[in-house]
């Protein structure tokens, strides 16, 4: 039974799911999940070819909320401070102040973030897992929620720089939008206004009430069989002889947070092992790693995902 918490939670993420859908279509499932990803205060990793959509998405959640957000376009001459901020010297007072970086936002949109160097790739590490950004000997926090959306195209590597298995793993959740629908696709083509932008959007919340939602997560109900469920998960993927990388601890955690926050999207207090199922590949893809000899086989992340899954015994009842 939905309390009145999960009733607000259902409430608000239908209006945002119906506003980003109006610059996004056709993908209600993939704009529910990076909400998802959203009421965890994970980020989100938009992985895809380009012109499906990833910064248009970006861009439609950041409108939506009534907050603060930035948009950082990655380059290869782009520098850490460009992201954290900077010590600058005031020639009135004669002394030096901290100069805030876009990263001191509610939402975060970095773009092409594969195109940015390691340094400044890593510049990102600390405040996306420590909510901070140290500097000169101090730390300064950054607003809450604080969400980062990054998005990158798998498939050219011309000028740019992968991210590494401990910068994936920062990733709460990474998404492909996919191409849409010949239908959609065509009323796409009907409605199109050259003067139509994603920043016409009007918010339909405010970063206050994410932050109270976010704080209502830990309320969702996972019962100790579902708890061994998703560690029985993440074991087996340590455990495949086709991988060299499996989830870590962190993965584990992010299962079950994103777990919590798709129960509450369906408007419910507990966590049933469907929806464990419905967020593990886009939670726990981009943590794995295949060995060389299975890549050369042309085994896939997702199928042995969806396999090693299929041979887990589910949990009879979600509240046992």
């Amino acid at each position: 039974m939905a309390t009145p918490s999960i009733m607000r939670v259902n409430s608000v993420v239908d209006a945002l799911i119906d506003n980003v859908d109006t610059v996004v279509r056709g993908k209600r499932h993939e704009i529910r999940l990076a909400l998802c990803c959203l009421l965890t205060e994970g980020h989100l990793l938009l992985d895809d070819v380009p012109g499906t959509g990833k910064t248009s998405l970006a861009k439609a959640i950041a409108n939506s909320i009534s907050g603060s957000w930035t948009r950082v376009q990655f380059t290869p001459d782009l520098l850490p401070t460009d992201i954290t901020g900077v010590m600058v010297f005031d020639q009135r007072s004669s002394s030096f102040s901290f100069r805030e970086g876009p990263v001191f936002t509610n939402v975060l949109i970095g773009d092409e973030i594969n195109r940015g160097s390691p340094k400044t790739q890593a510049a990102l590490l600390e405040v996306m897992e420590e909510r901070q950004v140290t500097f000169d000997g101090s730390s300064r926090l950054v607003p809450r929620p604080f969400f980062v959306i990054a998005t990158q195209n798998p498939r050219d590597f011309q000028g740019t720089f992968p991210l590494p298995d401990v910068q994936l793993d920062r990733f709460t959740m990474r998404l492909s939008l996919g191409y849409v629908d010949a239908d959609t696709e065509a009323a796409l083509l009907d409605s199109f206004h050259r003067g139509r932008r994603d920043d016409d959007l009007d918010p339909v919340t405010d970063a206050q009430e994410i932050d109270q939602i976010i704080s209502e997560m830990d309320l969702i109900t996972v019962a100790p069989s579902i708890t061994e469920y998703i560690v029985s998960i993440a074991t087996a993927t340590r455990q495949h002889p086709d991988l060299r990388l499996g989830v870590s601890t962190r993965g584990t955690l992010a299962l079950m947070r994103v777990s919590r926050a798709f129960a509450a999207t369906d408007n419910r207090s507990y966590v049933t092992p469907d929806d464990v199922k419905a967020v593990a590949a886009p939670v726990l893809g981009h943590r794995m790693a295949l060995r060389a000899e299975a890549e050369l086989r042309g085994v896939r992340i997702d199928t042995l995902l969806a396999d090693l899954i299929d041979e887990i015994p589910v949990p009879r009842s979600a509240n046992s």
